[in-house]
């Protein structure tokens, strides 16, 4: 395990305003000066898995007109968008960077080969893990605890709106409490919905630690990759 590999997982609003929908070049711009910041001071190899909820959630759409099959795979296609705008955005800044899916869409993105991402992270390359994990009835979480352990990151990092981990929903409860430290255990048996629960065990069960952080805070990306001790870690 490389000490300095991270795996990022953000959602597709971050891309764009609060409950917006599709893609912000601001929001997209400003994600990637501060990935490229954040990169120049610390030594970091970085790994990004985004979802495409900012186009659609398979699950939502999912009913008797579009299956859930279908409504996952159009959901994985979104993530492919989103992360070729995030590839675009890093390698006008200079940051090189690959997108490799685990759905074959052979002239925007490599295939999702393990070998040919540790690789690219060796050679100090964002690699942007899109597709999902090519399977419907996974969502992103998912895919960001499964590659986080095929590249053997050190931790697991995901970006939110709020400042970590809390009892409650701090938007309509304002005495919800923050946490520091949770262990897995914690997370399950509180129903804590910092990710799904197959994530979650799946991190539990191989030692993954999984740090949340707040992302919209601006600089809270530059400060992450820095090495700066942000939000909620569970371990």
């Amino acid at each position: 395990m490389a000490n300095n590999r991270i795996l990022l997982k953000i959602s597709g609003e971050m891309l764009c305003e609060t409950g917006g929908f599709g893609i912000d070049p601001a929001h997209v711009q400003d994600l990637a000066q501060q990935i490229q910041s954040g990169l120049e001071q610390g030594d970091i190899q970085l790994a990004m898995v985004c979802g495409g909820g900012n186009f659609l959630r398979g699950s939502q759409i999912a009913g008797d007109e579009i299956g859930r099959i279908t409504g996952d795979n159009m959901g994985m296609l979104a993530t492919i968008m989103n992360a070729l705008a995030i590839q675009s955005a890093l390698e006008r800044l200079g940051v090189e960077t690959r997108v490799l899916s685990a759905i074959p869409v052979n002239d925007l993105a490599e295939p999702f080969i393990r070998r040919r991402a540790l690789r690219h992270l060796e050679k100090k390359r964002v690699v942007l893990l899109a597709g999902g994990t090519g399977n419907p009835y996974f969502t992103t979480d998912t895919t960001a605890a499964l590659r986080a352990l095929q590249i053997r990151a050190a931790v697991l990092a995901k970006g939110t709106k709020v400042d970590g981990v809390y009892s409650d929903d701090p938007e309509t409860n304002p005495d919800a409490e923050l946490y520091d430290e949770l262990s897995f255990l914690d997370v399950l048996q509180k129903r804590l919905k910092i990710m799904d629960s197959t994530a979650v065990s799946l991190c539990m069960d191989n030692s993954l630690p999984i740090n949340v952080f707040n992302m919209k805070n601006h600089g809270n990306v530059i400060k992450f990759l820095a090495g700066e001790r942000l939000g909620t870690m569970v371990t």
